[in-house]
């Protein structure tokens, strides 16, 4: 950053969610965006990651408060789903802002 500019007056790009920047956590968001709730395998094909990936990276998001994850039966099946949590929407919007910002200008 350059001395004597705060983040929120600097570039963009101090605008940008660390946390979701990572590529598969912005995929994630990106993908649960356009929904209510989703499930793990949707998400997971959607993405194309592996379980593990998709696993370690929803409770990346869940620890940062952006994503609910909630686990259930489907008959005897165990199923997981995912959600934006409203402070993930957020989080994502701004994120989104702060991108177009910087390829716009």
């Amino acid at each position: 950053m350059t001395p004597g500019k705060s983040p929120a007056t600097g570039h963009a790009r101090f605008q940008l969610d660390e946390v979701i920047h990572a590529p598969v956590r912005f995929s994630i968001v990106a993908a649960l965006a356009t929904v209510d709730e989703s499930d793990f395998a949707t998400v997971r094909d959607a993405i194309e990651v592996s379980d593990s990936v998709l696993s370690k990276q929803a409770s990346a998001l869940e620890t940062a408060g952006y994503v609910k994850i909630r686990k259930g039966y489907v008959g005897k099946r165990p199923r997981t789903w995912l959600s934006l949590t409203s402070r993930g929407r957020t989080a994502y919007a701004q994120h989104l802002t702060a991108l177009r910002a910087i390829a716009g200008g």
